[in-house]
């Protein structure tokens, strides 16, 4: 009884720490995009909030987004609109419960779940749920329009995705997280070495499903004003933006899981704390190219956007399951 208990509180405070940990990350990867992005465009960037380097810019303007009106337009659905932003940040924090930073299944995790990569993957489709039920609740032609895109994407590049995964989940035996980093870490070399094709579809599906540059048609400011944000003010519209940095994140540990080897770096004890650190740095690289892309890369066109997905991605992701199957089998 006293063991149950014990699991029961542990579980708790990580769930709690998780919640609390989320926006914090969103923050700091906001502050990081406008800095990179003012460097990449030479241009100063914020400057004065909180300091020389405008460390504060992020929380100033979500005291100013607290501080404004919550408006919800007169011919809208009410509970869906109000519910579309918490729902959306609910997916990302959803996502880091079974996330490993640690070999310790008591620390290093929330929940080491037998499926834990088909977890994954399901549950971040919880956040394009909230996106489509934004465009639809606003009563809003430009709203409706960029839910609509937004479900065109959600249908394209969900199956890419998760067909990425795949051969990773073949080389290593299991759909658990942790199993996954063990295998990597056994046999002494990341699978991004041999599953380097499922890597780069994973990565461009992944900015495919947060709607960032070059995918951003449901938003798409010169075409749909906002998008399905568009009728959103005060700290509902800032969920979104929170959301989307939060989003980056969690998108890429998993990706630093299933094709980095995680927490690992060999040479080093897994069993140190530099394990989280090791951990966050690969996940630091990852943040930093969908920053660097989304500065580089034009907008597509959503017919460009539909013929990668089912023309290139699909048919590729098919031929590296098949022959990750055959190696595995004949070696």
């Amino acid at each position: 009884m006293t063991f149950e208990l014990t699991f029961w509180w542990l579980l708790a405070i990580k769930l709690a720490v998780a919640a609390a940990v989320v926006p914090v990350i969103g923050m700091v990867i906001g502050y990081a995009e406008m800095k990179l992005s003012a460097h990449m465009q030479s241009r100063v960037g914020p400057y004065f909030a909180g300091g020389r380097f405008g460390w504060a810019q992020l929380i100033a303007d979500g005291v100013k987004f607290i501080q404004k009106e919550d408006i919800i337009p007169e011919e809208a659905d009410r509970p869906v609109f109000k519910w579309a932003p918490a729902l959306v940040m609910l997916g990302t924090m959803a996502l880091l419960v079974i996330v490993p930073i640690h070999p310790s299944s008591r620390y290093g995790i929330v929940r080491d779940l037998e499926v834990g990569i088909f977890y994954a993957l399901a549950i971040s489709s919880v956040s394009t749920i909230g996106v489509l039920m934004a465009g639809w609740s606003s009563a809003n032609k430009y709203s409706m329009i960029g839910g609509l895109r937004a479900a065109g994407q959600l249908i394209a590049y969900e199956l890419p995705l998760v067909l990425a995964t795949v051969g990773v989940v073949i080389q290593a035996g299991t759909m658990s997280m942790q199993g996954i980093v063990s295998a990597q870490l056994a046999q002494g070399w990341p699978f991004l070495l041999t599953q380097f094709i499922g890597f780069a579809i994973f990565m461009i599906a992944t900015l495919a499903e947060l709607t960032r540059l070059p995918f951003d048609m449901p938003i798409a400011e010169s075409e749909l004003v906002m998008g399905y944000v568009t009728e959103y003010s005060g700290f509902r519209f800032l969920f979104f933006f929170l959301a989307e940095f939060a989003n980056m994140f969690s998108m890429s540990v998993i990706a630093a899981t299933l094709f980095l080897g995680g927490y690992g770096f060999w040479g080093i004890n897994p069993e140190t704390l530099l394990s989280p650190i090791i951990l966050f740095a690969k996940v630091g690289i990852l943040v930093f190219l969908m920053i660097w892309l989304r500065w580089t890369l034009p907008r597509l066109r959503e017919d460009q956007l539909q013929t990668l997905a089912w023309k290139w991605l699909i048919p590729i992701s098919i031929v590296n399951i098949i022959v990750t199957a055959v190696l595995k089998v004949v070696l």
